[in-house]
C-alpha cells in the first residue's frame, strides 16, 4: 500500500497543529494518550481535542494545558534521561531524542551556549515534551515510507521570545529550516514555531512540491493564531508518482593540502558512521600550485552540525563551506537472490522507460569467493548468471 506522507505548511506549522494533523490523519487519540503516560508526566499537562474551523477550513485542534503552573524547564540531559527510562518503543524514544538534540543544537548556537546549557524555556518544557514526543508517536504509527514538504510559510512581523523580541522567524526556526524551501510575508506574526520546524527538519526525506502525488486521505492541524489565510496545516497520505526520486541534502566541503592520505580513512569512517549518505575525495591545485585534496561530505541537512564538528575535529582543515543540494536519483530496492554460491543481495534500480538493470553487493560477492576457494571473477560470473535467471522470471511474472 502507498505510504507516502506530504506536509503542506501554507501557513506554517506548530507542534499542536502537527498532532491535531496527526489525529485527524487516522492516529487514534486513546493510542497517543496511551504512549503518551509512559513517560510518567501524569498530573503535568491535560490535551484537548476538537474540531475546529478556520475561513470556513474544518480540521482538528489539539490543546496541551499545563495543570501545574511551577513546573521547571528541562535541559537536554534530563529529557534525554526522561525519554530513555520511558516504556515507550525504541523507534519512538530515537525519534524523540534526535529532535530534541535537532532544537537543542539550533537554541545552543544562538546563544552561544554549551548543549548541556539549553533549557526548553522558550517553547515551554511540557508543551515541547509534548508535542515533540507526540510526534514521534504519531510517525510510528503512520509509519510513512517517504515524507515530502512543499514551500513553509514562516510569516512576518515580530515573536516574543525569552530573550526579548525578535523579527520572524524565531532564530532557531530559520537554523532548523536552513537550506529548506521557506516562504515568508504571507501571513502577519509567527508561522513556523522552533518546535513545528523541528519536527520538519527531522521527518522530512524530500524538500519541495513532490510532483505527482496521489492521496488516499487528506488532514486538517488546525492553528490557534487568526491569519489572513487559513491557518492550517494540511496533511495527506498517499504516493508520489515519479519516474525519479529526489531529496535535498546538504553537501560540506573543503580543502586540505597539509594532512597525511592515511587519515582520510578514519575520517571517512567518522563520518559514514555519523550518517553521512556520501564522502569522497578529489586532487586539486591549491594556490601556489600545491596539491591538496578537496573533501566532500553530502548528509541529510540535519546532520550539518555533527558533520562539521567531525571534520574539523578529525582533519587539519580550518574551515569548510556548505550549500543545499538536490539529488535526483533512480527509484530502486534491495532484493536477496539465492543463487548455487549462496545468498546474495542484489540493488535493483528502474530507468525512466521503465526498464530494469540490476548489480551484486560486492561484499556479499567477496564474502562467498573466499568462503568457497574461488576466484572474485569466476564468484561473480556464477552470481551474475543465476541473477539474470532471477530476474527474467521476474519480468515473465
Amino acid at each position: 500500500m502507498p505510504n507516502d506522507l506530504l506536509y503542506e505548511c501554507f501557513s506554517g506549522i506548530a507542534g499542536d497543529m502537527h498532532l491535531g494533523g496527526m489525529l485527524e490523519l487516522g492516529v487514534p487519540l486513546e493510542h497517543l494518550d496511551v504512549e503518551l503516560t509512559k513517560l510518567g508526566l501524569d498530573g503535568e499537562y491535560r490535551i484537548e481535542v476538537e474540531r475546529r474551523k478556520k475561513m470556513g477550513i474544518a480540521g482538528t485542534h489539539v490543546s496541551v494545558n499545563l495543570e501545574n503552573s511551577d513546573t521547571t524547564a528541562r535541559g537536554l540531559t534530563e529529557i534525554r534521561n526522561l525519554i530513555g527510562k520511558s516504556a515507550l518503543s525504541v523507534d519512538v524514544k530515537t525519534r524523540a531524542i534526535s529532535m530534541f538534540e535537532l532544537l537543542a543544537h539550533a537554541e545552543a548556537q544562538v546563544h552561544a551556549i554549551a548543549v548541556e546549557k539549553v533549557h526548553f524555556h522558550e517553547v515551554g518544557a511540557i508543551d515541547a515534551i509534548v508535542d515533540i514526543v507526540g510526534a514521534a508517536i504519531c510517525l510510528e504509527y503512520i509509519s510513512p515510507t517517504r515524507v515530502y514538504c512543499s514551500n513553509v510559510e514562516l510569516g512576518s512581523g515580530m515573536v516574543k521570545c525569552a530573550h526579548g523580541l525578535m523579527p520572524v522567524p524565531a532564530p532557531a526556526t530559520a537554523l532548523l529550516l536552513e537550506g529548506c524551501p521557506t516562504t515568508r510575508g504571507h501571513v502577519d506574526g509567527e508561522a513556523t514555531t522552533p518546535t513545528g520546524a523541528t519536527i520538519l527538519a527531522h521527518a522530512v526525506d524530500h524538500w519541495g512540491d513532490p510532483g505527482i502525488f496521489k492521496s488516499s486521505k487528506t488532514a486538517y492541524g488546525v492553528g490557534t493564531k487568526d491569519f489572513r489565510r487559513p491557518n492550517v496545516v494540511r496533511m495527506s497520505i498517499g504516493e508520489v508518482d515519479s519516474r525519479l526520486e529526489t531529496e535535498m541534502n546538504i553537501c560540506i566541503e573543503c580543502n586540505i593540502d597539509d594532512m597525511t592520505p592515511e587519515a582520510y580513512e578514519p575520517l571517512s569512517e567518522r563520518l559514514f558512521s555519523l550518517g553521512a549518505k556520501d564522502v569522497y575525495s578529489t586532487p586539486i591545485a591549491m594556490k601556489k600550485t600545491r596539491p591538496g585534496t578537496k573533501l566532500s561530505v553530502l548528509a541529510a541537512h540535519s546532520l550539518k552540525q555533527e558533520i562539521i564538528d567531525c571534520i574539523l575535529q578529525n582533519s587539519t582543515t580550518i574551515g569548510v563551506r556548505a550549500w543545499s543540494v538536490e539529488k535526483s536519483m533512480l527509484p530502486r530496492n534491495l532484493e536477496t537472490v539465492v543463487t548455487s554460491l549462496g545468498e546474495v543481495r542484489v540493488k535493483i534500480v528502474t530507468l525512466p522507460d521503465g526498464s530494469k538493470r540490476w548489480k551484486a553487493e560486492h561484499d556479499d560477492v567477496s564474502a562467498i569467493a573466499q568462503q568457497r576457494n574461488l576466484s572474485y571473477l569466476a564468484a561473480r560470473a556464477e552470481i551474475d548468471r543465476a541473477i539474470d535467471s532471477y530476474m527474467d522470471d521476474s519480468d515473465g511474472h
